[in-house]
């Protein structure tokens, strides 16, 4: 089977044999995918010419039941959607109710965003500012949906929630999309990309979708179109830099490498609550998706004083994580998305294994009800490096599987200095009880972090945990991460907006602001 692709209003397979996409569990080819042959520019100009004018034409009411439409079209197909996300990524049911249901959450949380924003197509941003010592003259600031495209390209661990919260985000703007996703996990994104397209949902040129390679696709951007980035940073510079993106000053968002951190406060002795809570929060990020998030602790920073006491509860509770094919009830934690991505993972631990130590995942490993030379599983791997002042690659390297690092910290500074060192980050979480810590390092994470949750007692049962994006928060991160923000609420719009400024008689700019909605809703 090949997977055609959704361009110019009609599906259209790519020429040749096309990559192969398989069952990471099985080893079996499940499909193959392809973009050669197919006209990456049309595509985009079907899609200003086409699908831009008429979503500009809805209000934002409008766009808010159309993304309520696509999310109840995914939920009624959910099922099927598991079984596709276990067959191509090798998902638990956690692993793709995370994706699946993230992804029509997202759809759902943004068509609420847009039901209150009503009537208006456009924003107000700000008052009306007087210019001069004539009153009549004042200004304001509008932020008008872009008129051109949102390209999406999306990274193979979240082949649902990774489409859809960017086109969530897009959509509502009234900007068409065409997306994306790794062709190595595509089969769920060209599925509910499918479903939705037969569904009569969107209108027509709204939103597209690439299968196969982005091959010449950024020789074809434009001035008015945004680039939404999810993946390497190495990919992510190679595309940013593009000499047809810098000249047209394409907007592009990029999220990318993340040596997230987590810490555990010095007031969190072993067997207390923020203790227990900061191990089991490790372990689940290891192993929800086999560590495949780009939002997973990559460092844990704990107290020296309790350095053996986590490494043991730590290593006590992986050791009862069951690992192997997914199809059985048992299992907790699945495979790699493929034999590359395993090698990689692979190449990536002997790194870290020159400056740390492996607690668990070193020596034989047998994958429940699977062969491991045909899939591309990974154990949960726990390193330890008692000196991390000293350590380089540790803090540099991201290792995106079942991997994490465990190192001891003799006061604050020294905690907050390590965090730095990851160059910039998605995601920071403190587990604390101690009122004066938790807002301390909130402060000090935050130049390093698009996102700090902070985790006590209190919060520890209902709080959604280190790695799970919500759409009301940002997701971004400076410096490795990619220097970009999705997501973020009502402010998530900006990025597909142009904000402008409108000079002119106040009467005249009032009129303009009541046929708006506030972007400070």
């Amino acid at each position: 089977m090949k997977l055609a692709n959704y361009v110019g209003g009609t599906w259209v397979e790519g020429s040749g044999d096309g990559a192969p996409l398989f069952d990471p569990v099985l080893g079996d080819e499940l499909a193959r995918a392809s973009t050669d042959g197919i006209d990456l520019s049309a595509a985009l100009d079907y899609a200003r010419r086409t699908g831009g004018p008429a979503l500009r034409a809805m209000s934002f009411a409008e766009r808010a039941q159309m993304l309520g439409k696509i999310s109840d079209t995914l939920a009624a197909n959910r099922d099927r959607y598991f079984e596709l996300a276990q067959a191509n990524s090798g998902n638990t049911q956690v692993d793709a109710s995370i994706d699946v249901d993230g992804g029509s959450g997202t759809l759902k949380y943004y068509a609420y965003i847009g039901g209150k924003l009503g009537d208006a197509n456009y924003l107000t941003d700000g008052a009306l500012e007087r210019l001069g010592k004539d009153e009549a003259f004042q200004a304001m600031h509008l932020l008008v949906p872009l008129d051109g495209v949102a390209v999406h390209i999306n990274a193979f661990n979240f082949p649902s929630w990774g489409l859809w919260e960017k086109a969530a985000v897009a959509l509502l703007s009234g900007v068409p999309v065409l997306a994306k996703p790794a062709t190595a996990t595509a089969l769920l994104s060209h599925a509910m990309v499918k479903d939705v397209v037969e569904a009569g949902i969107v209108p027509d040129g709204a939103l597209s979708l690439i299968c196969g390679g982005a091959r010449e696709l950024m020789d074809h951007v434009a001035s008015g179109d945004a680039v939404a980035f999810t993946g390497s940073a190495e990919t992510a510079h190679l595309l940013r830099g593009h000499a047809n993106v810098i000249r047209n000053s394409v907007r592009f968002n990029v999220e990318a490498d993340s040596l997230n951190v987590s810490v555990l406060g010095p007031d969190a002795a072993a067997g207390s609550p923020e203790f227990d809570l900061f191990v089991r929060e490790v372990a689940r990020e290891m192993t929800v998706k086999a560590g495949q998030k780009c939002t997973a602790i990559r460092r844990a920073l704990v107290p020296a004083a309790v350095i053996d006491a986590v490494t043991d509860a730590l290593a006590d509770r992986l050791g009862k994580t069951v690992v192997g094919n997914p199809r059985d009830e048992t299992v907790r934690m699945g495979p790699i998305v493929d034999k590359v991505q395993q090698k990689n993972v692979l190449d990536g631990i002997k790194q870290l294994q020159a400056e740390a130590k492996t607690i668990t995942g070193d020596g034989s490993f047998e994958p429940v009800g699977a062969d491991p030379e045909a899939s591309a599983f990974v154990p949960p791997t726990l390193l330890r490096c008692d000196t991390p002042d000293e350590a380089d690659v540790l803090h540099k390297v991201e290792v995106f599987g079942p991997v994490s690092t465990l190192m001891p910290y003799d006061g604050a500074e020294q905690a907050y200095g390590l965090a730095a060192r990851g160059g910039g980050s998605l995601a920071a979480s403190v587990f604390t009880g101690d009122d004066g810590f938790a807002a301390e390092a909130a402060l000090r994470l935050a130049p390093t972090h698009g996102r700090v949750l902070v985790v006590d007692e209190a919060v520890g049962k209902s709080s959604t945990g280190h790695g799970i994006v919500m759409p009301q928060c940002v997701h971004g991160g400076p410096g490795r991460a990619g220097g970009g923000e999705e997501l973020g609420g009502l402010r998530g719009l900006r990025f597909y907006h142009q904000r402008v400024a409108v000079q002119g008689n106040s009467g005249r700019l009032h009129a303009l602001a009541e046929g708006a909605a506030e972007l400070t809703v």
